[in-house]
């Protein structure tokens, strides 16, 4: 199995300005090393808005073009969400784009009752499980964080875990870092996987700050991080081989 290289663009969003959005991240995709996945914010080119009507589009849409077009020309997976349309419903859909345009889509399950998102958007009712190179990796929006139970990682028949790696894209105010932080840990440490966590930075349009803290945790809870407050591009390499002889030396898996 080979080892998979995940690039964290830890960066600021301009408040529901999708053009100023997208040449930002053309900016930064050209400096983009040679990668296996890339993790962008959550509603990447709009920030965090429950602005749906006049924000919302289609899977054929500029939003989706434009992830397409990236992954392929960087022959790279991206994982970020968006806010899509459906019938009457709205979703803040995480969309895992593959190099060859084939997309896997998770709807975030837990909505954040805070800020009224469960008022406009419909929530997702399933997990979604992508195989990338070789890795299963589970798919997971900001607030989803909260709810260790709908991550809960289990053996296969084979002895296997269900999945290796949990990624969640985020935006997470400033004021509640250490809560971030702290679970992404957890969720690495409980589910023996990596887990890679990609927030924001900067001001969004409801005048809430972020700090970013974006990072690659191991099986045994070591961090990889960004530097907080500032955009960022970091590259963390999961290494197959270790994540293996934890869940072999502490198979605490089985006890699930």
């Amino acid at each position: 199995m080979q080892n998979l290289s995940v690039t964290l663009i830890q960066t600021t969003q301009q408040w529901e300005n999708k053009a100023g959005n997208l040449t930002h991240f053309d900016d930064l995709f050209a400096q983009l090393p040679e990668t296996d996945l890339v993790l962008l914010p959550e509603m990447f080119h709009t920030g965090f808005s429950m602005n749906a009507e006049a924000l919302a589009e289609t899977m054929n849409a500029v939003g989706i073009a434009w992830l397409q077009k990236m992954a392929k020309e960087k022959d790279t997976a991206i994982y970020t969400s968006l806010i899509i349309k459906e019938g009457d419903h709205f979703y803040n859909r995480g969309v895992f784009v593959h190099p060859d345009g084939n997309i896997d889509i998770y709807d975030k399950q837990k909505r954040f009752a805070m800020a009224g998102e469960d008022l406009v958007y419909s929530a997702g009712e399933k997990p979604t499980i992508v195989q990338w190179k070789g890795w299963n990796i589970n798919l997971q929006i900001c607030y989803d964080l909260r709810f260790p139970e709908i991550v809960r990682n289990s053996l296969n028949e084979d002895g296997s875990a269900a999945y290796d790696v949990i990624l969640y894209v985020a935006n997470w105010p400033e004021r509640r870092a250490l809560h971030w932080k702290s679970l992404l840990v957890a969720r690495a440490i409980e589910n023996q996987c990596y887990v890679a966590g990609l927030n924001r930075v900067g001001t969004d349009g409801n005048g809430l700050t972020y700090s970013g803290d974006s990072m690659v945790v191991d099986a045994l809870g070591t961090v990889h991080g960004c530097t907080p407050s500032v955009e960022e591009i970091k590259t963390v390499e999961l290494n197959y081989t270790d994540l293996m002889t934890v869940r072999q030396q502490l198979p605490f898996l089985k006890d699930f």
